[in-house]
């Protein structure tokens, strides 16, 4: 069976087993009808999928696989924080008449720094320094830019990136690790759309640098789920779980702004069925 459903039970499982309840407090988020949006939440919950051994898509329920690719590439490829770059609709809430997000996300990522090998933004760097430094201990990203947090619609959830090149017995490749950082994170609407968008990330990343996948580390400082989204948790973690899908990615792209959602597919993807019209705290 796919070891992303068994990670994701398991999480879901401590969280609402041993987690802290924020009711009562003074919280920020709120439901559509304006109460105050509680959730059960763990502190620093890390956990690790091998990319080299699957694709760590749920199939106790489907992820949309070309929508969450989609929204990494607007954030990484186009750099662009306009959600009229965007083919969902996830950033609509913190959009201006303008369709943007602010100084946040891809504004971030598409900032050139001055390095001694010239201007480059932060993805162009990971990428430079992957091809000409892979064993460097400096290969991060980070847009949670506090001069900028005053003028970003909301501030990151997914903030920092940090690339880490091994070797491996029986391969001539180089292996491409990384941590994802998160400080926050609802469980039920955004974990595996967060998981999968950033392993297609690192597959992406490790062809056109040559390499094969390794591990994504994902830690969560803020773990929580909702508390109008425990039932629906609990109905999903009992669900038969199935063996996890094929990932294919085109082999023919070399460059990483080459890439579209198209260049991406899931084989064999048996799932249980979606939860529909999840409820969303603001």
């Amino acid at each position: 069976m796919s070891l992303a459903d068994q990670i994701f039970v398991s999480m879901c499982e401590d969280i609402i087993a041993n987690g802290v309840s924020t009711e009562g407090e003074k919280v920020r988020p709120k439901w559509e009808d304006g109460t105050s949006a509680y959730t059960i939440k763990k502190f620093g919950v890390v956990n690790r999928y091998d990319l080299s051994k699957e694709f760590p898509a749920l199939t106790l329920r489907r992820t949309a696989i070309k929508s969450c690719t989609n929204e990494m590439l607007w954030i990484w490829q186009k750099k662009s924080n306009n959600i009229h770059d965007l083919k969902s609709t996830v950033w609509d809430e913190w959009a201006d008449e303008t369709g943007s997000i602010g100084k946040a996300y891809g504004y971030q990522m598409g900032v050139k720094h001055q390095y001694k090998e010239g201007m480059m933004d932060q993805v162009d760097r990971v990428i430079y320094d992957l091809k000409n430094n892979p064993f460097s201990r400096r290969i991060m990203t980070n847009i949670y830019v506090h001069q900028d947090l005053a003028e970003m619609h909301l501030y990151p959830c997914a903030y920092s990136m940090t690339f880490n090149v091994t070797t491996r017995p029986g391969t001539d490749k180089l292996v491409l690790n990384a941590i994802l950082n998160q400080r926050s994170q609802d469980i039920l609407a955004a974990n595996n759309w967060n998981v999968c968008q950033y392993a297609v990330l690192m597959h992406m990343l490790a062809q056109v640098c040559d390499m094969e996948v390794g591990e994504l580390v994902h830690v969560i400082a803020d773990a929580h789920i909702y508390d109008r989204h425990i039932p629906l948790v609990q109905e999903l973690i009992t669900r038969e779980q199935h063996p996890a899908p094929t990932f294919w990615l085109n082999p023919d792209i070399k460059d990483f702004y080459q890439f579209t959602e198209d260049d991406i597919r899931l084989d064999n993807y048996v799932t249980g069925p979606q939860i529909k019209n999840i409820p969303i705290a603001v």
